[in-house]
């Protein structure tokens, strides 16, 4: 087939028609799709205190269960439930009169024991004199002295027998054995008490410490051993900072509180080791029974941070855009260690210095080229402190 001129010439403008509709199309999109302007921040290193949160469930320093040590009737209770008690305070009374009768036989027997000792002497002094002349024969004064000996036993016997009358009318009283608040009281005046109740007469906290009990996993245990200094465990403890209580209401206690005890060894059900933080507790405002959070702080001299609104998470694991030479932006992977209200602290992934996108990272994609529009540390740090 013979192509003739106007073929070619034909040709030619068709071609020419469609490099400049294409170009139109290119012009168009890129005017639809404009190269986005976006905050850049700067990577900065500060020195900053992290935490880690454990919950913990709240102790009194003492938690003592009141039980008679006698049997016998409620005859009187002294103080109300939830009130406060000194030590060696009065808190209840059993009828006290079959014991006190069984001190009176008692006091009554050591009397007659004493006598009957200053009779065996009598008959011993008596015998002697008659002895040494050979009045009688010695076997008698060796029976008196066997009976002045089985006086003064049989006398003994009923001087701790006194005694632990004595001692029980004295458990008729039942008094405080520590200061603290009453806890519920189930008996009433006039119920049968027992020593082998399996409810006490009700509950009495010491609460002027409050212990924090919570657990570490073994990581956990292993980066606390790392993290302070000291030859020992104890010597640890002493080095680590106080701790925060945070309790229910979200608030943080007004109190700090001291590490002081890690148990012997792990449970081998849940792999973790039980710790205690000693709070001081002075108006009582913490009980026994109470939940909370334990605050640990880290001390972090050069801490890397960034904003939380700069990072995204895909598949448990938190990324940032970091902008190359080119303006493109790559996503990163970084690691965080700690954390406050508005910023991560990170620990891997990311170096002072480095360039991020701070906000309006949704739409973003890898190798997506934008304009940026650098923001300061100092006027992000100050809208929003560490």
């Amino acid at each position: 087939m013979k192509i003739t001129n106007n073929s070619k010439l034909i040709v030619l403008i068709s071609s020419i028609i469609f490099l400049q509709s294409c170009t139109k199309a290119a012009d168009n999109t890129a005017m639809a799709f404009p190269t986005p302007e976006l905050p850049v921040y700067t990577v900065i290193t500060s020195p900053a205190t992290t935490y880690q949160e454990f919950p913990t469930s709240l102790e009194g320093k003492n938690n003592v269960e009141i039980r008679s040590q006698v049997d016998g009737y409620l005859d009187k209770i002294y103080v109300e439930e939830g009130s406060f008690v000194r030590a060696g305070q009065p808190l209840f009374k059993i009828d006290p009169r079959v014991y006190g009768e069984q001190m009176n036989m008692a006091s009554a027997n050591l009397q007659a024991a004493n006598a009957n000792i200053q009779k065996a002497k009598v008959e011993v002094d008596r015998l002697q004199p008659l002895v040494a002349d050979k009045v009688v024969s010695d076997v008698q004064l060796k029976t008196a002295k066997a009976n002045y000996a089985a006086a003064v036993a049989a006398a003994a016997q009923a001087k701790a027998s006194l005694g632990g009358s004595k001692i029980n009318v004295g458990f008729t009283t039942i008094t405080a054995p520590v200061s603290g608040y009453i806890g519920r009281i189930p008996y009433k005046k006039g119920s049968l008490i027992s020593r082998t109740d399996p409810t006490p007469l009700t509950l009495l906290s010491d609460i002027s410490q409050i212990y924090a009990y919570f657990s570490l996993s073994e990581l956990d245990f292993i980066a606390f051993q790392k993290k302070y200094a000291g030859a020992t465990l104890e010597e640890k403890l002493k080095n680590m900072p106080a701790v925060d209580l945070v309790i229910a209401d979200g608030s943080n206690y007004s109190e700090k509180g001291k590490m002081s005890i890690i148990d012997g060894q792990f449970d081998k059900t849940t792999g973790a080791i039980s710790v205690r933080a000693v709070f001081p507790n002075p108006n009582g405002t913490l009980r026994t029974g109470n939940t909370g959070r334990v605050r640990m702080p880290q001390l972090l001299s050069d801490a890397v941070v960034i904003p939380q609104e700069s990072t995204f998470e895909i598949q448990d694991k938190t990324y940032v855009y970091v902008l190359g030479k080119d303006n493109k932006v790559t996503g990163k992977p970084v690691k965080i260690s700690g954390k406050t209200e508005h910023y991560y602290f990170i620990s891997e992934g990311l170096n002072k210095g480095e360039k991020i996108v701070f906000t309006g990272i949704g739409n973003l994609k890898d190798g997506a080229l934008i304009k940026p529009k650098t923001i300061s540390s100092d006027s992000l740090l100050k809208a929003n402190p560490l």
